[in-house]
């Protein structure tokens, strides 16, 4: 059993997890914590929602961010699309989520351990490079004509072993960008850049999906340039991630992650709930099938269905920025994945293109008034010096989920049908949400604010 005196385990991780202290090594001197952190802005109003920017490493990352995220959204749409124009088989669209879901599995605590020992900058830089090169991967098989459901899934395995490593060093990096006190804001704000990158990306690569075979390479080649614009704000950068980082890179590190989640009841239940939640939920790959068989509506339509739950999610990100720091966040969680649910649902029993927009609509929006919440809750309750494990072991959940519930509902659509597979999932997220609220309520009574003045 691991104790509190543990070597593996900082002496003060106990107290972090009950009231979520600032991670500061307890041989920091006050030079060494100015270098380290931000400096604190003058004081101003902290419900500006655009308070964050005004910080220069995270504003470049911020912008860098919002470019490619673009090309991978559009790239995202056109993998799914393509991979059913070359099989029109759900169990094969299925297998594409075990593809992405194995290395994450094998690499992601590993990765976390890489964030936390490396300079998190130049691991960003390296696995950025990786991602750009598996869009060229795809884009030169398309436009010579090679391109092939297994061609799909070596790009998304490789793909999926950079983001092992990229993940946690993205997560750990941003509150190294801010002041702690403006850490949600920051959180809402890269939501709301990835979220109108999901709503423009889509709507403008859907154009192409009419080209056939010039306009899958055109979108490839588009994701593949964007990560220019994230590598050179990742160059630009200045504040130093390397400092006061553990250099332990042994498999009994990479499991200090685990073990911290043991004392943090509050982020294991979260992690539960988003698991569930995105497993019985998750059905993004049926669009294509589902535009095509279902709704019968054109294949440039398409774009606007993985565009939808992203303009709910960006109207529900600004609202959270405007409000800031919310109380109860316990029920706030539990009742955005409960909504999640009923949307889902929805979406799964309509038969009009137009409902279908609505309720994707309130599934991005609930997901994403769920996400900032767990984000802070997590950030907030995680040493810096494991910010990159923990991100790990939070991928397990967050991807891990999505991925098995993809290929769960491709194999229930074969054998139940798309909208009745869909609707199950959504039952499932709302069973889910009342069994953890229910045995769990540290979760459901969970207010940060009161936890720090106790």
């Amino acid at each position: 059993m691991v104790t509190a005196k543990d070597p593996a385990i900082p002496s003060n991780w106990q107290a972090t997890v009950q009231q979520a202290p600032p991670a500061i090594p307890t041989n920091t001197t006050p030079d060494d914590l100015a270098s380290q952190q931000p400096e604190a802005p003058p004081p101003q109003n902290r419900r500006s929602p655009l308070i964050a920017l005004q910080h220069r490493d995270f504003r470049l990352l911020f912008f860098g961010s919002f470019v490619s995220q673009l090309g991978s959204q559009m790239r995202i749409m056109a993998v799914n699309a393509h991979l059913w124009d070359l099989s029109h088989s759900l169990p094969t669209i299925s297998l594409l989520a075990l593809f992405q879901l194995v290395p994450l599995l094998v690499l992601s605590l590993f990765g976390g351990v890489i964030a936390d020992a490396l300079d998190r900058r130049r691991l960003l830089m390296a696995t950025q490079t990786t991602l750009a090169l598996s869009s060229v991967l795809l884009a030169v098989a398309t436009q010579f004509g090679w391109i092939s459901p297994p061609v799909i899934f070596i790009a998304a395995a490789m793909g999926a072993s950079a983001l092992a490593f990229d993940n946690p060093a993205r997560s750990a990096l941003t509150p190294n960008l801010v002041p702690r006190q403006h850490l949600p804001n920051a959180l809402s704000l890269n939501i709301i850049v990835w979220q109108i990158a999901t709503i423009v990306g889509p709507t403008v690569g859907g154009a192409f999906l009419g080209l056939g075979r010039t306009g899958y390479t055109i979108i490839y080649w588009f994701d593949a340039v964007s990560f220019t614009a994230v590598l050179l704000a990742l160059f630009f950068i200045r504040t130093r991630t390397d400092e006061h980082m553990t250099r332990d890179v042994s498999l009994k590190s990479a499991f200090d992650g685990l073990r911290f989640l043991r004392r943090a009841p509050i982020i294991m239940s979260t992690m539960t709930l988003d698991f569930f939640a995105t497993f019985f939920g998750g059905a993004t790959m049926l669009f294509p099938a589902f535009a095509d068989q279902v709704l019968h509506v054109d294949r440039s339509y398409l774009g606007f269905m993985y565009a939808a739950p992203a303009v709910g999610a960006v109207v529900a990100g600004i609202v959270m920025s405007w409000l800031g720091n919310v109380r109860r966040q316990g029920y706030v969680v539990l009742f955005s994945v409960a909504f999640y649910g009923i949307c889902t649902i929805l979406w799964g029993s309509s038969h009009f293109f137009l409902i279908t927009l609505v309720a994707l609509a309130g599934v991005g929006a609930a997901d994403t008034v769920s996400m900032v919440m767990r984000q802070t809750i997590r950030q907030l309750s995680t040493p810096d010096e494991l910010r990159g494990r923990m991100t790990s072991v939070n991928m397990l959940f967050y991807i891990g989920g999505p991925r098995l519930g993809e290929f769960e509902a491709g194999i229930a659509a074969q054998l139940l049908g798309l909208g009745p597979s869909v609707m199950l999932g959504g039952a499932g997220v709302l069973v889910a949400t009342a069994v953890l609220g229910r045995i769990v309520p540290a979760l459901r009574n969970y207010d940060r604010a009161s936890v720090e003045h106790t």
